[in-house]
């Protein structure tokens, strides 16, 4: 199931991609001859509507459009059709129908974390959405190294579920109300301890395991006489937002992610091309297969906000200027404006080939360090 569902996603990403370049190029007066939902060998054309068949092709791992004299050789043929084509349209529109793919990428990013805050999905909340919110939890957000909570080994991403000590107990809720997910209400039951031991439970990785830590003082420098723990702790729940503020969260969070995307991004490819990669943070095709598994077992909203960080990465490594991606291509037309004609099509062959190579042997590496995580 987990594996339907991957190829779906990744259809939809490609198809939504492919249709940017092929809204564009209609746009741009070009000529699109075919608009194919999956890879050739073709299974059958579901029709024609003006010059661009619409076709179902049998390798069902994306999809495709074919622009008239895209591939750098214009036909020499008179009339309208020749006028038609990519290479002889005005390079600013050639950009264009580039540049729309990854556009369209993010878009569609946008789309689908502004209807994964309609439908909700967990998320750090204010205090005043604290009675509003369901499925709330207490989350370790960060921990400061060397202290009392690092020490007893509690990890960021921990739910915590109670605490106990000598006098009493506090958890999350109640059913007298007497806990709440406030983080002041947890804050408050460890400075009440008085440097006691204080046992937490916490949920990690859907396990409940036990951790023994002591609070002390002079962990909190802001009130160095106050009994901490060392850790920031946040409650996470489900708000669902009204359509109008969710097209403004979802605005802030796309620019967020796709910020946070790049600069990611950046320090990958610097250590590619400098030898310094660290893999164990990058996951190819069998780890992404896994994450969506697993964002689909948790609810729509979480899969729909993991499917659109997928769209942003593949809009944006779209964009990096390597021969074979739509970055390549528009570094060709850069060129081509400043030197005034076209680059020889066979030298723009050898040198997409180079780097479709290239993308290639970097996918087959991050694929095999997948199956050697899981393996090892």
């Amino acid at each position: 199931m987990n594996i339907l569902i991957f190829i779906v996603v990744i259809v939809a990403l490609i198809v939504v991609h492919e249709f940017g370049h092929f809204i564009a190029a209609k746009l741009s007066g070009m000529r699109v001859d075919e608009f194919g939902l999956g890879y050739p060998p073709r299974a059958l054309t579901i029709g024609k509507w003006g010059e661009t068949e619409y076709t179902l092709n049998w390798l069902p791992f994306g999809g495709f459009v074919k622009i008239y004299g895209e591939d750098g050789i214009q036909e020499q043929q008179a009339g309208a059709a020749g006028s038609k084509a990519f290479s002889a349209r005005p390079r600013i529109l050639q950009a264009f129908v580039l540049v729309a793919g990854i556009a369209m990428n993010l878009l569609f990013a946008y789309a689908l974390i502004t209807s994964a805050l309609v439908m909700g999905t967990p998320r750090a909340l204010s205090e005043s959405e604290l009675a509003v919110a369901r499925d709330t939890e207490l989350m370790v957000a960060s921990i400061l190294p060397g202290t009392p909570a690092s020490v007893a080994g509690l990890l960021p991403g921990d739910a915590i579920v109670s605490a106990k000590d000598a006098k009493g107990e506090w958890r999350p809720s109640t059913p007298l109300g007497t806990g709440t997910t406030d983080p002041k209400s947890f804050s408050a039951f460890i400075t009440a301890s008085g440097g006691s031991t204080v046992t937490l439970d916490v949920k990690r990785n859907g396990e409940e395991k036990s951790v023994t830590v002591t609070p002390k003082e002079g962990v909190a420098t802001n009130d160095p006489f106050r009994y901490a723990l060392g850790v920031e702790v946040a409650a996470v729940g489900v708000v669902p937002l009204s359509l109008g503020a969710a097209i403004q969260e979802g605005a802030a969070l796309t620019w967020g992610a796709t910020k946070l995307t790049a600069v990611g991004l950046w320090h990958f490819f610097y250590g590619v091309f400098t030898l310094s990669a660290d893999l164990s943070q990058v996951a190819g095709p069998i780890g992404i297969a896994g994450a969506v598994g697993s964002a689909s077992s948790q609810g729509v909203g979480n899969l729909l906000s993991l499917i659109a960080i997928i769209s942003i990465n593949l809009a944006l490594i779209n964009l990096i200027p390597v021969p074979a991606l739509d970055g390549g291509r528009l570094l060709f037309v850069i060129i081509e404006s400043i030197i005034r004609r076209p680059i020889k099509a066979s030298i723009a062959h050898a040198i997409n080939s180079i780097g479709f190579v290239f993308l290639i042997l970097l996918m087959l590496v991050v694929t095999a360090h997948d199956i050697f995580k899981i393996i090892g």
